[in-house]
């Protein structure tokens, strides 16, 4: 077991909301930082929705602590005081890296200094983190899968210079907040997960974005042919358009034109997904 009781997210999006709220349902006295109090009252009303969610998905104990967990995350724009007692922090902010690589210079800076220090980057390496955090031996990536009580895999991934045994307790501690530990052996840029979903995602906006069929219809395709549960566009509407525009735009010339595409059909339209209750299809 670990000495971790004080977890902090930094950012309460729609992914980083879900870990801080399954971090304290199971237990862990959270605290959650963004930007601005309008971001947290955001972060606030996803909490009380996953409330529901837990009660809905038959999580256990839901019914009895659900909405009081929703409730008693605490909530900051104050980085220090976000920090001054934290264990452990996970950072879930926007998917560019020189915003990431300013916030952990930041982080680094006012982190107590037994705090253990995790990105839940995407796509991005640590090693392109890991020194601007003043403290790269005990940083390290610690990557979520959407809908985390549900696919409840936790990637730990660290650098050359990550102690092990601060690997070893972020292994450790994701059993401990209900996740499935999955050691990542090397350093790979988008984990095992992504490496495998982002072609994938990526693919199928290529073929929308190019005309070569309808967000629909390849939905469509994948499902019957397949036998899988979701489409391409249904997960990347859970996923956020936002995180998808983020890679693209950091991609090849091909990957910057399906960013316009994104932006341009959806992203200025406000429709970045289930979180807004539309995107490439309407939840409201």
């Amino acid at each position: 077991m670990t000495n971790i009781k004080n977890v902090t997210d930094f950012g309460a999006g729609v992914l980083g909301s879900q870990i801080a709220y399954q971090a304290a349902f199971f237990g862990f006295n959270v605290t959650a930082w963004d930007i601005n109090d309008d971001a947290l009252q955001a972060g606030r009303e996803r909490y009380r929705t996953l409330a529901t969610r837990y009660i809905n998905d038959n999580m256990p104990d839901a019914h009895i602590k659900a909405n009081d967990v929703a409730e008693n995350i605490s909530l900051t724009t104050d980085k220090k005081e976000a920090l001054k007692d934290a264990d452990i922090v996970i950072e879930a902010c926007p998917e560019i890296l020189s915003l990431k690589q300013e916030l952990w210079e930041e982080i680094g800076e006012l982190a107590p200094s037994h705090t253990i220090l995790c990105t839940n980057s995407s796509s991005l390496l640590p090693s392109d983190i890991k020194n601007y955090t003043g403290h790269p031996d005990r940083f390290l990536a610690y990557h979520f899968a959407n809908e985390v009580w549900k696919h409840n895999t936790g990637e730990v991934m660290g650098t050359e210079d990550t102690n092990q045994e601060v690997f070893d307790t972020v292994v450790e501690f994701a059993s401990e907040m209900g996740m499935v530990p999955i050691p990542v052996l090397k350093e790979k840029a988008g984990y095992l997960l992504n490496s495998l979903l982002i072609p994938f995602l990526s693919a199928a906006q290529g073929l929308a974005a190019f005309g070569f069929g309808s967000p629909k219809d390849i939905d469509k395709t994948w499902k019957i042919a397949t036998g899988a549960p979701k489409g391409p566009f249904e997960i990347l509407d859970i996923v956020g358009l936002t995180t998808a525009y983020n890679i693209a735009s950091a991609g090849d010339e091909t990957s910057r034109k399906v960013a316009a595409w994104l932006k341009e059909n959806y992203i200025d339209k406000g429709k970045l997904g289930v979180g807004t209750g539309e995107g490439f299809y309407s939840y409201k």
